[in-house]
């Protein structure tokens, strides 16, 4: 059972002043966490196991796995994107569970053909702004969360360092133009590593919003694991 709020998604455009990509490695993760609420240890671990994953899904086959994205925060590896068959998802899955430093694994991988540059194009488009609607968030260290974005979904990932920026990163995002649902699978820095009640919070004029700050994103025994849903709706 996913848990759901309701928050409006205005589609008016947001301007940005530019946009750029960068790609860090170990170092520079670690390099990152003075100001982030992770340890060395857990910057050094989630890099490495990315780079990991990346590199057995690329060996595996180039052509099938090229469209499939890999976040890792605390452990937890989101897969995102998309391929050709089924037995691709289960496949990418398993890899991501092969690495050692793996905790839990959110497969959000969709089975359909290839996007094209310009899918991908406004994907990261929006990723950038969400990116640009955190920085300037006075309730928001931008640094702690992980922004990845397919089909106009955008998955949320990193610490928060209590539920009302949890809450406040989500809006956030659901803000942006282009952005059709955002899921969250932020955790909250005291919750992380052990397990906790659902926290009911209330948004105004919004329905209520149940949030497990942990890896318990679900309710019911699945298979998969699952984030909080932010859908789009009028207030």
């Amino acid at each position: 059972m996913r848990n759901v709020f309701v928050l409006p998604c205005l589609l008016a455009t947001l301007a940005l002043p530019g946009c750029a990509v960068a790609v860090l490695g170990t170092a520079g993760a670690v390099g990152l966490t003075s100001v982030q609420e992770k340890t060395i240890g857990e910057a050094v671990d989630d890099a490495t196991a990315s780079n990991e994953i990346k590199a057995k899904l690329l060996n595996e086959s180039g052509a099938r796995f090229a469209e499939v994205d890999v976040e890792v925060a605390n452990g937890l590896v989101l897969l995102s994107g998309r391929v050709n068959e089924p037995e691709d998802r289960t496949f990418a899955e398993g890899i991501a569970w092969s690495s050692s430093r793996t905790v839990d694994v959110a497969n959000e991988v969709r089975i359909e053909p290839p996007g094209g540059f310009m899918s991908n194009v406004s994907d990261e488009i929006i990723t950038g702004r969400v990116r640009a609607r955190l920085i300037g968030s006075s309730k928001v260290k931008s640094v702690n969360f992980n922004i990845e974005t397919y089909g106009g979904v955008v998955y949320l990932m990193g610490i928060a360092r209590d539920t009302e920026e949890l809450r406040a990163a989500a809006e956030e995002a659901s803000v942006v133009g282009g952005v059709m649902q955002v899921v969250s699978y932020v955790r909250i820095r005291d919750a992380a590593g052990r397990q906790s009640a659902p926290i009911t919070t209330e948004a105004p004029q919004a329905p209520t919003y149940q949030q497990a700050p942990d890896a318990s994103y679900t309710t019911e025994p699945l298979t998969e694991l699952h984030g909080a849903n932010y859908e789009p709706g009028s207030r």
